[in-house]
């Protein structure tokens, strides 16, 4: 957290969006939703994914965000074409 010009806390790279995929660990954007099948529509990981994501090492996130951006689906992908 760092402080803003009004010296109230601001949360810095809560959401991978607002930072952008390079400075952000986790394809979240809290957009959650897994409507007919095991992908988060939000963020293009499995479930099996979102659950472990923590447990990953760097390499395992490196290999889900590469498949996630190739694939370009998820929500967070679309909003940030707009």
């Amino acid at each position: 957290m760092t402080e803003s010009n009004n010296n109230l806390p601001e949360q810095v790279g809560a959401n991978s969006l607002a930072v952008g995929d390079d400075s952000s660990d986790s394809p979240c954007i809290g957009v959650c939703t897994t409507l007919y099948d095991e992908i988060c529509q939000g963020c293009g990981r499995t479930l099996g994914e979102v659950s472990n994501w923590v447990f990953f090492s760097q390499e395992e996130k490196d290999l889900v965000w590469k498949r996630i951006r190739a694939e370009g689906t998820a929500m967070r992908f679309q909003r940030q074409a707009k």
